[in-house]
Parts: C-alpha cells; structure tokens; sequence
C-alpha cells in the first residue's frame, strides 16, 4: 500500500503533495480527467491535421482518388506548426515530414535555450511519412511579451526551412 501511494504521489503535481491523503486522492482523480480531456483535445488536433494534410494532398494533385487504407498524406507545404494559449501553458503541434524530423530537437532547443520556457510535455509520432511533433510549455505569468515572442520565434524557425 506504501508502494501504491508512493507511486500516486509521485504523479500528482508538486503543490498537491502538501494536502491531507484524503485530498491527495481527490486532487489526483482530478489532475487524471483533466489528463484525459488533454489527450482527447490532442487526438482531435491531430485528426484535424490529417485531414488538413490530406486535403492539402488532394488539392496539390488534384487527384480525388484515396486508397481503401488509411493514408496520412503530407502536404509540400511542410513543416506546419499550430500554436494555442491556454493560460500560462503553450500547446505547441508541428506537422514534418521525415526530411525535418530534426526540427523537434530545434524547437525544444529554442524553448529552453533563447527563450526560457519550461517544456512540461514532449513527444512525437510518426504514421507514414508524417511526423507529428506536440508541446506543451509553461510561460513565466510576469512576462508579458513572453506568448507572442515564443510564437514568433518559432513560427520564424519553421518558416526558415521551407
């Protein structure tokens, strides 16, 4: 049981670890619905992704043929990146293809480094010749500028390869 809520307890984030056991339960069923809203909100933005790539493909061939399987097609027009504010957290998605795989490296880079943003979640995923790079950093509250000159900068990063 000490194992179980040593294991809990290492999930929750760190201001919840002060509160009673009975809170602590509470805070992390809430922190796991709040965690399965984001992975839901994420397959959604990945899906319109797709589909956008996938309508980029059609438009750019002007071919209406698709294959019975499921295809990710990747546009020309590549990388693509997509950022939304929520509150002090950047969710950041970038659409590669394998040529610019590297730029996950690039922009976590340019997170940390020249902007001094805390990246709280990094992954990607590769289906076909897409990758899909997601994001999630944590922005200073004082900073004020701080939204617009990550967007900025790396809109300017992904804008210099193309």
């Amino acid at each position: 049981m000490e194992d179980l809520y040593l294991e809990l307890n290492s999930l929750l984030p760190q201001t919840s670890r002060d509160l009673p056991l009975p809170d602590q339960l509470d805070e992390a069923a809430n922190y796991i619905k709040e965690l399965q809203v984001n992975v839901e909100k994420n397959r959604e933005r990945k899906r319109k992704l797709v589909t956008t790539a996938a309508l980029d493909k059609l438009n750019s061939t002007g071919s209406s043929s698709m294959s019975s399987s499921v295809d990710v097609f990747v546009p020309r027009r590549l990388p693509r990146i997509e950022i939304q504010e929520t509150g002090p957290i950047l969710h950041i998605s970038l659409v590669t293809n394998l040529e610019y795989k590297f730029m996950f490296h690039e922009i976590v880079r340019v997170l940390t480094e020249e902007l001094g943003a805390e990246i709280t979640h990094a992954g990607y995923s590769i289906v076909d010749d897409a990758v899909f790079h997601t994001f999630d950093c944590k922005v200073e509250d004082c900073d004020f500028g701080a939204t617009s000159r990550i967007s900025e900068s790396l809109k300017k990063l992904v804008n210099s390869v193309n």
